[in-house]
C-alpha cells in the first residue's frame, strides 16, 4: 500500500510531541497533536508564582545535553547559573550539621565513588546503555544484569561508610530519583555518572547548576510556533487501536481520529488511563501497574530574608534537598527542594514546609510555598522517569518499539538522559520521528 501523503496522531504537547510534529511535517507528514490539558509542555511548565518565574516542572539545562542545547541555540536563548551556596546543612540521626557547599560536596565524593563503580565499564557508550548486553563478555553482562537489583545505597552497606556519608548519599539520591532509595535501581546513579564523564561535579552541574533565561517556556512555545499543526488542547485520548496499516484514536467526548501511525508521548504513568487495542505486551503492562521509582515531587520555598544555603536530609523527613535560587528585592529568597513521597506534603501548606525547613534552621520563616503534584497529576501520574530496581534493564526499553503503527516517545523511553532532564524528550521525539519517516518513505518506494 503506498501512502501519498502519511498522517500522524501525537498525543501530548510536550517536548517531544512537539519535536516529533516538527520533524514530520519537515518530511511532508500530516500531523494532528492531541493534548489533554489546557496548555502546552507537558512536564515542563514556566509560570509566575511567589512573585518570581518559576519552573514546575523541568529545570536546568547544559551544553553537554545535545539536544536541548541545539534547541537553545536555534531560538537563540541563553542560560544563567543557579547560585553557589554559602551555608550547607545536612540532617544525620538527631544532629544537623553545618559547614560550606564545598565541604558538603567533598563529604559526598566517597560514598558517590563507590555507587559510581562500574560505570565506566557498563557504559562506554553513555547514549546507548544497552550496548554491553551485545558484546559477547558474558562475566560483564551478569555483572551489568546484577547491578540493577537492589537499592542504589546497597554498595555502601558493607563498606566503611560513617552512617552521615550514608544519610547524605540517601538524600542527595532520594532527590536524584525523585522517590525511595530502598527500591531504586543501582543502575540509573552509574548511567548518570557515564553521563557526566563519571565526574560527581560535572553530574551536579548538568542536574542542578544552568537555567533558561526566558524559562522552559522560551523553547517549546517557539517549537509550538514553528508548526502548521493543529494543537487541540484539552482533548483527552480514552484509547487507541493500532495495527501494522495505521491507528485509530479515541478522544473521551468520542470523537475518532484515524491516522497512518500514532505516537503516544504520555509518560508511563498516565499510560493506565489509555486502552490499547490489542494490548501492550505482557511485560510492558506489568511496567504501568507497577510504575516507576519516581514517586516524589518538587517544591518551591519563599522565606523571609535572603539566605544563601543548601541542606540535605536523608529518608523519614518529607524534603531530601532544599537549595537557595533567587533573592528577591523585597528580601525574601525563594528555594526549591525535592523529596522522594508526594503524599508525605501538602505543597501549599505554609505551616507544614515552615516546620520541615526548621529542622534544618529554627530562624528560617517561610512566607509561602507552591508547586505542582505530578504524581497526583492524571496526565503525568509521577514527576521524572527514575527506574525501581530491574527496570532499568526490564523497563523504559520494552516500549521503544512495536510490530504495529503505534510509537512511544518522551523522556520517559530515552536512551541517553532519560527522566530527568527534556534532553531525552527532544531525543526520542526526533528518533520516533525519523523512524516513520523513513517507513513511509520505503513504502512509498517499494
Amino acid at each position: 500500500m503506498v501512502i501519498e501523503r502519511p498522517r500522524v496522531t501525537i498525543v501530548g504537547a510536550g517536548f517531544s510531541g512537539l519535536v516529533a510534529a516538527r520533524e514530520l511535517e519537515g518530511a511532508g507528514v500530516e500531523v494532528t497533536v492531541l493534548e489533554a490539558r489546557d496548555r502546552i509542555g507537558g512536564r515542563a511548565w514556566t509560570e509566575q508564582r511567589l512573585g518570581h518565574t518559576l519552573e514546575l516542572g523541568a529545570t536546568w539545562v547544559h551544553w553537554m545535553q545535545p539536544f536541548i542545547w541545539t534547541e537553545i541555540t536555534r531560538y537563540g536563548q541563553t542560560i544563567y547559573p543557579s547560585p553557589v551556596t554559602e551555608n550547607a546543612y545536612w540532617l544525620s540521626g538527631d544532629e544537623v550539621h553545618h559547614g560550606s557547599e564545598a565541604e558538603l560536596d567533598a563529604k559526598l565524593e566517597r560514598p558517590q565513588a563507590k555507587i559510581f563503580e562500574g560505570s565506566r565499564d557498563f557504559f562506554p557508550y553513555p547514549h546507548d546503555p544497552l550496548h554491553i548486553l551485545g558484546s559477547g563478555d558474558d562475566e560483564l553482562i551478569a555483572r551489568f544484569r546484577a547491578a540493577d537489583q537492589g537499592s542504589v545505597l546497597d554498595a555502601l552497606r558493607d563498606g566503611d561508610f560513617t552512617q552521615e556519608e550514608i544519610d547524605l548519599a540517601d538524600a542527595y539520591w532520594s532527590a536524584g530519583y525523585n522517590g525511595y532509595t530502598a527500591s531504586a535501581s543501582p543502575l540509573m546513579a552509574k548511567h548518570w555518572a557515564s553521563l557526566s564523564d563519571h565526574r560527581l561535579s560535572l553530574l551536579d552541574e548538568q542536574t542542578l547548576r544552568f537555567k533558561l533565561t526566558g524559562g522552559m517556556r522560551g523553547i517549546y512555545e517557539a517549537i509550538a510556533a514553528d508548526l502548521r499543526a493543529q494543537i487541540r488542547l484539552n482533548s483527552i485520548v480514552t484509547a487507541v487501536e493500532h495495527d501494522e496499516r495505521g491507528a485509530a484514536v479515541t478522544l473521551e467526548d468520542g470523537t475518532v481520529l484515524r491516522s497512518d501511525a500514532v505516537i503516544v508521548t504520555a509518560p508511563l504513568g498516565a499510560l493506565a488511563r489509555i486502552s490499547f487495542t490489542p494490548p501492550l505486551p505482557e511485560k510492558a503492562q506489568e511496567v504501568v501497574e507497577e510504575g516507576f521509582n519516581c514517586t516524589g515531587f518538587k517544591i518551591w520555598i519563599k522565606i523571609k530574608g535572603h539566605h544563601s544555603l543548601i541542606a540535605y536530609a536523608p529518608t523519614g523527613h518529607p524534603i531530601a534537598l532544599v537549595r537557595s535560587e533567587y533573592f528577591l528585592d523585597d528580601d525574601t529568597t525563594i528555594l526549591v527542594g525535592f523529596g522522594s513521597d508526594h503524599t508525605t506534603i501538602d505543597l501549599d501548606d505554609r505551616d507544614q514546609v515552615d516546620e520541615l525547613v526548621k529542622r534544618w534552621r529554627p530562624d528560617l520563616e517561610v512566607v509561602e510555598c507552591t508547586g505542582h503534584d505530578w504524581g497526583a497529576d492524571p496526565w503525568s501520574g509521577q514527576t521524572w522517569a527514575t527506574p525501581r530496581s530491574g527496570q532499568f534493564l526490564e523497563g523504559w526499553s520494552l516500549f521503544r518499539g512495536t510490530q504495529s503503527r503505534l510509537r512511544f516517545a518522551g523522556a520517559d523511553w530515552a536512551k541517553g538522559w532519560n527522566g530527568v532532564v527534556v534532553d531525552g524528550a527532544i531525543e526520542t521525539g526526533i528518533t520516533t520521528a525519523r523512524g516513520l519517516i523513513e517507513e513511509f518513505r520505503a513504502m512509498k518506494e517499494a
